[in-house]
């Protein structure tokens, strides 16, 4: 938790609390209870700490605000699944034209 705090410039009693108040910050435990902060648990960090220090939000709004975020990013993330899955249907669809093609044409 020092490196964190390190990195972050957020005391390591201020993680402590915002793991319980933010339910998307939950860094692993190893089997001695030391917590272990993963990229994705320090970026989430600067985030909280972007919203409350420098945007000013309240505990409630930043909830708020990072609950929508990635709200955003779940629509995001589903949306370019979809266009993969119509890609691949069309680069389908095409490969079967093509080959109908190629049977009229012989």
């Amino acid at each position: 938790m020092g490196e964190v705090e390190a990195l972050s410039g957020v005391p390591s009693y201020v993680l402590r609390y915002w793991e319980s108040e933010f339910k998307l910050l939950r860094p692993k435990k190893n089997p001695a209870g030391q917590r272990l902060y993963r990229r994705r648990d320090l970026e989430l960090v600067q985030r909280i700490k972007a919203l409350l220090y420098e945007e000013r939000l309240t505990l409630e709004g930043a909830k708020k605000r990072l609950l929508a975020e990635s709200r955003r990013s779940t629509e995001q993330l589903d949306l370019g699944m979809r266009e993969a899955a119509y890609a691949d249907a069309l680069r389908r669809v095409r490969e079967r034209l093509l080959a109908l093609r190629a049977r009229l044409t012989s």
